[in-house]
């Protein structure tokens, strides 16, 4: 699907493609490499190729406020991040997460917590540091926002997931604010979804919404917990990014992204209502998709 949209470029074919392969490239370091800092130059330089998609390949004149946006949140809760990057090599004596997950740091620091686990929440997004998500869904091209929701979104959550080891003792203090903060915003970010117009919008309310429930997973961090992260993670990832490509289907051949519009599309395409139907179902979590088994795993984890 990326490909063909990648196919679909006017302008600037190559250049288009060749922002593609370096989002690529970043990302397997960020998942290949256990040395904390050279994740974060990575998780970082995510953040490069994506701006240039949406500022050079946006639909509306409103893509250059979305750049910003997306570009100036992360940094501003990233750049402590790297300051408690180089505490913990301070104190360690390394940055190699093997080495360090069985250690004891920042026991008694609240700020090393909040310093840790901010950045994460924001590329999440969870509800609160959520506003540039929207905006960089909407106008951006439909091959970044499937690569935005169908990995680097992710980046948030696998971020969380290294990390804790290193702060669990203090998190135990903070839960109950993270787990507040959930539930807050995942059911404020699902009553704006009743009130959506857009399709675009509507897609990328809905993954905060969901997004939810992967930090409920990451702040009890149990082993069943942590099991339904990976599992929302993924299966969020591949029924986002196809709900995205559907809106941009419909974007292309009606030239319209308003639901009020094209809601008779059942009669002039019956065949991509049947693909709206399934990935619908797959976004609600009706069985028998791994999106259910993710959400069951995470509801066991909280009760206990």
């Amino acid at each position: 699907m990326i490909s063909y949209y990648v196919k679909t470029q006017k302008n600037f074919p190559g250049i288009f493609l060749m922002l593609r392969v370096g989002i690529l490239v970043f990302l397997l370091v960020s998942f290949g490499t256990s040395n904390l800092l050279i994740f974060y130059i990575a998780f970082e330089a995510t953040l490069i190729p994506i701006f240039l998609l949406v500022m050079g390949w946006g639909y509306q004149p409103e893509r250059v406020s979305a750049s910003y946006f997306l570009l100036f949140y992360t940094l501003a809760a990233s750049l402590p991040l790297l300051l408690g990057i180089f505490w913990i090599g301070g104190n360690g004596g390394c940055l190699d997460y093997i080495f360090l997950k069985n250690r004891v740091l920042g026991a008694n620091n609240s700020i090393l917590f909040w310093v840790m686990v901010a950045a994460f929440l924001v590329k999440l997004p969870v509800y609160f540091g959520h506003l540039w998500l929207p905006k960089a869904h909407v106008e951006a091209p439909v091959a970044g926002s499937i690569i935005l929701a169908g990995v680097l979104l992710k980046l948030g959550g696998y971020g969380l997931v290294r990390v804790f080891p290193f702060i669990e003792l203090r998190s135990a203090n903070f839960s109950r604010i993270l787990v507040r903060i959930r539930l807050l915003g995942g059911v404020t970010a699902s009553i704006i979804c009743v009130r959506q117009t857009d399709c675009k919008s509507l897609v990328a309310y809905s993954s905060v919404a969901h997004i939810a429930l992967v930090l409920l997973g990451v702040v009890v961090n149990t082993s069943v917990g942590l099991a339904g992260v990976i599992t929302i993670i993924v299966a969020h990832g591949l029924c986002s990014s196809g709900l995205f490509s559907l809106v941009g289907i419909v974007y292309e051949r009606l030239g319209t992204r308003r639901i009020i519009l094209i809601r008779s599309l059942i009669t002039l395409a019956p065949l991509s209502t049947l693909w709206w139907f399934l990935f619908s179902i797959r976004n609600i979590a009706a069985p028998p998709t791994p999106n259910l088994l993710g959400e069951i795993y995470l509801f066991i984890s909280s009760l206990g």
